[in-house]
């Protein structure tokens, strides 16, 4: 007879390795250099009660990066439900929160640029990839057709340009990533992160009609904010 599994409790038990995981990669200054036996060791539990939960160490950095952005679902929503806000300032707030948000996390989230871009998890990155238009996507479509009916956007599409719209703040994510891996041997690394942005910004009010230079998606002190040195912020490249 099939054991039945009471999905509270593992939802529960799961939480609590993911918590502790999360704490380590934090004190620890990197994903790569925590190991699972850290984790069995804080937990005081066995290899066979982690793998019954996560399939490998790469499992769990998915879950752990599925955690960050479920944490940040619920701010972003309540921009988009807002009714008193106008399209503008919900597409504006709708990046500028979430840059905030992610810049509040600076540490922890640098902790994984390492092993984020390393080759062997391009099948992660790609799912990641493919979710973000599928998660956010129809929370700017609705966005966009407000600003439709308001005058401030002008697209036939707007069931398809949030989703546009995702990949290509996706895309620019993993440029402004690998500026921040180059950064300390590229004294021009702030400025081509701010020409980044500079051209999201032109390319979002392309796709959605919005008036040319009428969109500052990310503010000038936040991208100069992620390339402010962190102490011992770089992963290292122990662990199991």
């Amino acid at each position: 007879m099939a054991r039945v599994v009471n999905q509270d409790v593992y939802r529960a038990r799961k939480n609590e390795i993911l918590d502790v995981a999360q704490q380590l990669v934090m004190v620890t200054k990197g994903f790569d250099e925590m190991s699972i036996q850290d984790i069995l060791d804080e937990l005081g539990i066995s290899k066979g009660a982690f793998y019954h939960y996560f399939d490998s160490k790469q499992d769990l950095l998915e879950a752990l990066i599925e955690r960050i952005i479920t944490e940040a679902t619920p701010m972003i929503t309540a921009i988009v439900d807002d009714p008193d806000l106008p399209a503008m300032e919900k597409l504006t707030r709708f990046f500028h929160e979430t840059a905030r948000w992610k810049t509040e996390r600076k540490e922890y989230l640098l902790s994984f640029l390492n092993v984020w871009y390393a080759d062997e998890n391009v099948i992660t990155r790609e799912k990641l990839r493919l979710a973000a238009p599928e998660r956010f996507g129809p929370l700017l479509q609705r966005l966009v057709e407000q600003g439709i009916e308001e005058g401030v956007f002008d697209t036939r599409y707007p069931d398809q340009v949030g989703r546009v719209v995702m990949n290509l703040a996706y895309e620019m994510g993993i440029q402004f990533a690998l500026l921040l891996k180059a950064a300390r041997y590229d004294p021009q690394a702030v400025e081509r992160a701010q020409r980044m942005v500079d051209a999201l910004n032109d390319a979002v009010a392309r796709v959605i009609g919005a008036a040319p230079g009428s969109l500052e998606l990310m503010e000038p002190d936040v991208v100069r904010a992620w390339f402010e040195p962190v102490v011992d912020s770089e992963p290292g490249t122990s662990g199991e």
